[in-house]
């Protein structure tokens, strides 16, 4: 979430309060088996990446600032250095599949000398650490491809493992080529298995595009080899920015999971992902094997009004202007190649295309122009459901919320009226008064949080005057509360909040200010995600004009945890979460390590007195107690939630397995056995990418059977719900 203040005449010196969900940018996670190795030793990386002057600069106003700000105010100490360099070799190398044990031992020596060291504005270990990996991830590049050179047997009964707990780094150059001969047969079968369920889910599909189906007819062994070959040079463009990023983050992660340094890349991305604000073609792009690729085409975009570009077409080159020479974009990071695409609306961009209908390569002119992200904003759809006593079905209005958004650049230009969430959802509350709406549902089971202020007023649509959250800081001796001092009401109706794991910071603000008015119920998983803290963003140059320089470089920008918040009865959602008053069963509340008690070393759960808040009373533990049963009842026998509560127990038994089988036999069985998966991944990336319209399916059904239920609790305990008032005083309220 986001609160800012901010003067044009003075930019430097602005702060933004945010606590999102946004995890420690582990740059290499995801990076796949591929590398190998000749020997185990310590020759010169070809493209060794040095710290310069201005790394160690911002190293040391991270140094300074941390101790000082974060809430905690824990010092820089051995403690910090510990943590620091443990987070730092999980994102290097999480599966311990790269280092061999020789050069773990040969860092500990760095283990409690990080911190002293960034406080005397050296980063040395970062980028000595960082090479090492350079080299071993070519080695095991080397090694896998040798492997997929060699004929491999998938009748031998042996297991890869994948219990991060249980795995431990090589010692020896032949246990290295054990573990990457075992990894390279499970990234075969897995494309075997993959392409395979392709071909069947897509035979005779139409949508299924050219590419796509000769991907998943081709030979796995040549994907595999491209593969390799396409991450290893990708690697190898990593910048000192991103590598500085990635260190700086475990120091600042080794104070807690959302603290973290951003170089001004990333800054610009969080700026445009908070305000849903681009400036480009109007195209949704991914890599696949070192080829950038078109993966959705944003509707009113450029991309779109122009109507050559296509899903799955490989852009090739791109060129600036109308002139600009054409760049290679081949086994370019697709960040690089994003930021190459975009700019500033009015100029001219063209991409060399090779399309996937087979037409043969061409070239693109496209002008940019600014992409209004409408996915992301807060949709509505009205549906019909169940029957009232007069004949008449029920009208539920659901409203998918998929963040608090807030144009920060509109706002920092001026701008009355930015892109907002309040507005928005102001705007759709409005039409489903006009259209005599029953019920709304506000779902938040993909928001991961966003701006503060929109948290706190959007609560205000819904209740008068009151608290809505507390926000305190360790040194001070109470809790500050943040109030909605509007009376007006936009929605008095009954209203139903749905969550999920994933919904994190705002969302739980939001969610748990309504439970604790007992406004309105909150159903799904059985509880959020459980983040209570608030940080401030702040660029570390203004850090160094205080400190005397004159015309500050960018030095990247600091996020902080400076607060921990607190619903209005006192309670945090931190660790904890904010728990439903009906769970309906998902598999997402059964996804292990994502919630903030399963990240390391987060803030404890504390307490804070209660504020002094009305009670609605529109919620009791008998309409709960009611609710609960009566979705139970039909969930049980609904045969959608009869297979998902299967898929739970099987996905439970696999997520606790050690190792996979690679035998191809029992690999394909033990696939064959489990099918929820695959609908984990869809809803993973649903989540990730929330840009889904809203679909009527078993589970809306039930959240607005759970809805509906409701409504009649209300009717029959004799409540009388109030009229909607103007929201005209708040129109004008853009910041706290």
């Amino acid at each position: 979430m986001m609160k800012q203040f901010f003067s044009p005449k003075t930019a430097w010196c602005w702060l933004i309060l945010v606590a999102t969900l946004v995890a420690t940018p582990f740059l290499l996670t995801h990076v796949a088996c591929n590398a190998a190795t000749n020997l185990q030793g310590s020759p010169a990386v070809a493209d060794e990446l040095k710290p310069t002057t201005t790394d160690g600069l911002i190293g040391r106003l991270v140094a300074l600032r941390m101790p000082r700000e974060h809430i905690s105010k824990h010092p820089l100490d051995e403690t910090i250095s510990q943590r620091a360099f443990d987070l730092y070799l999980k994102s290097l190398d999480p599966l311990k599949y790269y280092f061999y044990q020789s050069d773990i031992d040969e860092f500990k020596k760095y283990e409690t000398e990080i911190c002293k060291q960034l406080t005397s504005g050296k980063v040395d270990i970062g980028f000595e650490m960082y090479n090492r990996f350079l080299q071993r991830f070519d080695e095991r590049t080397a090694m896998a491809e040798e492997i997929l050179k060699s004929p491999l047997d998938f009748t031998v009964h042996e297991d890869y493992v994948i219990d991060k707990d249980l795995v431990t780094y090589p010692k020896t150059k032949e246990e290295a080529f054990d573990r990457c001969q075992k990894k390279v047969k499970f990234d075969i079968l897995k494309l075997k298995a993959d392409n395979r369920d392709f071909l069947e889910k897509k035979n005779g599909d139409s949508e299924a595009t050219n590419s796509s189906r000769a991907r998943a007819m081709e030979d796995p062994i040549t994907r595999l080899e491209r593969r390799y070959e396409s991450t290893k040079k990708r690697v190898h463009l990593t910048n000192n920015d991103e590598v500085l990023e990635l260190y700086l983050s475990a120091v600042t992660g080794a104070y807690d999971p959302h603290s973290s340094y951003m170089s001004q890349t990333s800054y610009l991305d969080f700026m445009d992902r908070m305000g849903l604000d681009l400036e480009g073609i109007g195209a949704s792009l991914t890599s696949e094997d070192g080829i950038t690729t078109i993966k959705q085409i944003i509707s009113g975009g450029p991309a779109d009004k122009d109507g050559r570009l296509k899903i799955d077409d490989k852009i090739l080159g791109v060129a600036q202007g109308k002139d600009g020479e054409l760049e290679d974009v081949v086994d370019m990071k697709l960040n690089d190649v994003v930021q190459k695409i975009r700019g500033k609306r009015g100029t001219t961009v063209r991409l060399q295309i090779l399309p996937d209908d087979g037409s043969g390569l061409k070239i693109i002119e496209l002008v940019r122009e600014k992409i209004e992200l409408e996915d992301s904003q807060a949709q509505q759809v009205i549906f019909e459901a169940g029957t009232k006593n007069d004949g008449t079905p029920y009208r539920v209005g659901v409203i998918d919320l998929p963040s608090f958004y807030l144009d920060m650049k509109a706002a920092e230009r001026g701008d009355r009226n930015p892109k907002r969430t309040v507005t928005d959802v102001r705007a759709l509350l409005e039409k489903f008064n006009e259209q005599n709406v029953d019920v709304v549902v506000i779902d938040l089971s993909k928001n991961g949080g966003g701006s503060l202020p929109e948290a706190v007023e959007l609560t205000g649509l819904f209740i008068e005057l009151g608290p809505v959250v507390q926000l305190k800081r360790t040194d001070e001796p109470r809790a500050r509360p943040l109030t909605d001092p509007d009376p007006s009401i936009s929605w008095t109706g009954p209203l139903v909040v749905v969550t999920s794991k994933f919904s994190a910071s705002a969302s739980e603000i939001f969610a748990g200010a309504i439970k604790d008015y007992k406004r309105g119920i909150v159903v799904g998983d059985s509880r959020t995600h459980g983040k209570g803290s608030v940080q401030a963003v702040q660029p570390l140059s203004r850090q160094a004009l205080l400190g005397g320089l004159n015309n500050p470089p960018e030095y990247g920008t600091l996020r902080l945890t400076i607060q921990q918040y607190y619903l209005p009865a006192g309670t945090s959602p931190q660790v904890n979460g904010v728990a439903a008053d009906v769970v309906i069963p998902s598999l997402t509340d059964h996804i292990k390590d994502i919630c903030e008690s399963d990240l390391d070393y987060h803030l404890p759960y504390d307490e804070v007195p209660s504020s002094n808040y009305p009670d609605f009373g529109y919620v009791t533990p008998e309409i709960i107690k009611q609710l609960q049963a009566g979705s139970e009842r039909r969930v049980a026998d609904n045969t959608d939630f009869q297979r998902i509560n299967k898929n739970i127990q099987t996905f439970i038994e696999m997520k606790d397995r050690p190792s996979i089988p690679l035998n191809e036999e029992a690999y394909n069985a033990d696939r064959a056995r489990f099918d929820a998966d695959k609908e984990e991944q869809d809803k993973l990336e649903k989540i990730v990418n929330s840009s889904s319209k809203i679909k009527r399916d078993y589970y809306l059904d039930e959240v607005m059977n759970i809805a509906i239920d409701y409504v009649q609790a209300l009717q029959e305990a004799g409540f009388t719900l109030k009229k909607p008032t103007s929201p005209a005083s708040r129109s004008s309220r853009i910041f706290l």
